[in-house]
């Protein structure tokens, strides 16, 4: 375990060479893909999201792919589309870039919702289907999307179901003086290419290792009381689905593996609830300038 949690933050120092003085979302982003889920970026243009995206996946040795969604990108356009092959005489499939390790769904809601579908399949079962043929993806297989504000011009709603297949979403915002500083002396943060880059096999094991983070009854007590209120209080419009329960507990164990632990501990659940629940709970009251994480809590738990 000790090795393990020297590797993971060796990996975070590598990538927060060009992710300057964004630790904290670097451990987020390193835990959605621990946790075998996909991440949502929220934020605005130029704060280093495609940045994050590309050092992520040159430090990890994974396979690079990046779609550009606009408002005319087709379902094909991303995963591929069967032709005929005049010299053989048969039809072929040639494979989109969704057939990608690390896939950066740049700007996904500048597309329709029926495009940002097409990712549906994918997100959830690791293939997608054409024309009655399954064809899988390579292992890993993470998602990292970014989103424009909807105040925004020429964005689309991103349907429940696509935002639920999410496992967290992070904001990068703008850096503080002095890691901006440090970002005006490089004059450039393009620079992924010249990280170190870890071999495969030690990423695999890494992921192997999440998936075996224990978790006491005391941890799924508290995941469940988390659901409850999600779902009782009329707080929210719509309550915390099983699948958002389950990205709950998957990221609560990679954090805590993150953090050197193979045992998840009440202040994991609590330190990825907001990152969880951002995108997937809508407030009745849209007055309240209270988060929905801080809400759950205070109603579970007196000193969390």
């Amino acid at each position: 375990m000790k090795e393990s949690h020297i590797l993971i933050h060796t990996i975070i120092d590598e990538i927060e060479k060009v992710v300057i003085g964004k630790r904290e979302k670097i451990e987020l982003a390193m835990a959605a893909f621990l946790s075998g889920g996909h991440l949502l970026i929220e934020d605005m243009p130029g704060v280093g999201k495609t940045t994050l995206a590309k050092a992520l996946a040159h430090v990890l040795g994974l396979e690079f792919g990046r779609i550009q969604f606009t408002s005319d990108l087709l379902p094909a356009d991303i995963i591929g589309v069967n032709y005929f092959d005049v010299k053989s005489g048969e039809f072929r499939f040639k494979k989109g870039p969704i057939f990608s390790s690390i896939l950066l769904a740049d700007e996904i809601n500048r597309a329709t919702p029926k495009t940002q579908s097409a990712l549906l399949e994918a997100m959830a079962e690791h293939q997608v289907s054409v024309e009655n043929e399954t064809y899988l993806l390579d292992e890993p297989f993470f998602v990292i999307a970014t989103k424009n504000p909807y105040e925004e011009s020429g964005v689309f709603t991103m349907p429940s179901s696509q935002l639920d297949r999410f496992v967290c979403t992070i904001s990068l915002g703008y850096a503080d003086r002095a890691s901006e500083r440090e970002i005006l002396r490089q004059g450039d943060l393009n620079r992924a290419q010249a990280l170190k880059t870890f071999p495969k096999e030690e990423v695999m094991h890494l992921l192997a290792l999440s998936k075996k983070v224990h978790v006491s009854d005391a941890i799924l007590d508290l995941i469940q009381s988390i659901i409850e209120v999600t779902r009782e209080q009329g707080l929210f419009v719509y309550g915390l689905s099983t699948r958002g329960a389950l990205a709950l507990l998957q990221l609560s164990k990679a954090y805590a593996l993150i953090r050197g632990r193979d045992f998840v501990t009440p202040n994991d659940v609590t330190n990825v609830l907001e990152p969880v629940v951002i995108h997937r709970l809508e407030l009745t009251n849209r007055d309240s300038t209270e988060s929905a994480a801080k809400k759950i809590l205070a109603l579970i738990c007196q000193d969390c």
